[in-house]
């Protein structure tokens, strides 16, 4: 993979991302000195949790104002301004503002991502590199949740560092508890993708939650962890009724990624999402964004 390109859906434009850090990314990920790094330190937890934390410390706020300037983040969404934020990590999961994401009709987007869809999960193992084995009873971790979304499709949303880094709920229903795993950092970027794509999913931290819906079956969400996001904050209220559009959660600084897996029988995906998939390209998509019917 020699660069990162993405759709931009509302027109159609074909982008190339440069993430930060990203000739490390080749190297740790595509390289035997770098693979061996990756093994040592990277993928586990303490270099993730004093990395990220560093971002929480009062003296990150001065990383800001650059930040923002190379990724072309518009502050005019935040409900706060660049100076009254008390620490990187504050700006990092900034709230923004309601009219900023409107919520659409059907099934939205419950990130703003770089997004993959597939119509059933069986497909997936496909994407990066072929012949890659990608089981659901591996990445759920439990045998029954696995036969219960055995024919689900699946979506992928990707979150770069510039994006937004709240996440949302994408239909109303209700929702029990969620389901922690701890497990490794491996970043999410497809350059760690495309090299291991069963590895990052199915040892990465990550959490399970089931929203249990009227006429869409039950929809499940896994938030995932990645190299230097130290922690993943829950917003919603266990055991309770969840409005579409209501949050969910927030990373902490870093990438990160959120899976869901909806019944294939009772949700139609967009098909230029379909489409992009099939391509090869992810599609950027915003919170709040039609994503299926």
């Amino acid at each position: 993979m020699d660069s990162i390109k993405y759709i931009n859906r509302k027109t159609g434009e074909l982008i190339t991302e440069t993430p930060p850090g990203e000739g490390y990314l080749k190297f740790l990920y595509h390289t035997a000195f770098g693979k061996l790094a990756l093994n040592v330190l990277v993928k586990r937890k303490l270099l993730s949790v004093i990395y990220g934390g560093t971002k929480d410390k009062p003296k990150s706020v001065k990383d800001i104002p650059q930040f923002v300037k190379d990724m072309k983040i518009d502050m005019s969404e935040a409900v706060r301004s660049i100076d009254e934020f008390e620490t990187f990590n504050e700006f990092f999961y900034r709230k923004l503002k309601p009219e900023a994401r409107p919520i659409g009709e059907g099934l939205v987007s419950p990130a703003d991502a770089k997004l993959i869809a597939f119509e059933h999960v069986d497909e997936v193992g496909e994407f990066f590199v072929k012949g890659q084995k990608f089981t659901l009873k591996e990445y759920l971790q439990s045998e029954s949740l696995a036969e219960k979304y055995k024919n689900a499709s699946l979506f992928i949303f990707r979150l770069a560092p510039n994006d937004y880094h709240r996440y949302h709920f994408p239909y109303e229903g209700d929702v029990g508890s969620s389901r922690k795993l701890n497990g490794r950092y491996f970043s999410v970027s497809p350059y760690a993708l495309q090299a291991n794509f069963t590895k990052v999913f199915c040892e990465n931290k990550r959490e399970f939650l089931e929203l249990r819906t009227k006429d869409k079956g039950n929809i499940l969400l896994s938030p995932v962890g990645a190299t230097m996001v130290g922690s993943i904050y829950e917003t919603f209220t266990p055991n309770s009724h969840v409005q579409k559009g209501d949050e969910m959660g927030y990373f902490g600084f870093g990438g990160s990624t959120v899976v869901m897996l909806v019944d294939k029988s009772k949700v139609m995906i967009d098909q230029d999402l379909l489409d992009n998939t099939k391509n090869r390209i992810e599609t950027a998509v915003v919170m709040g964004e039609k994503i299926g019917v």
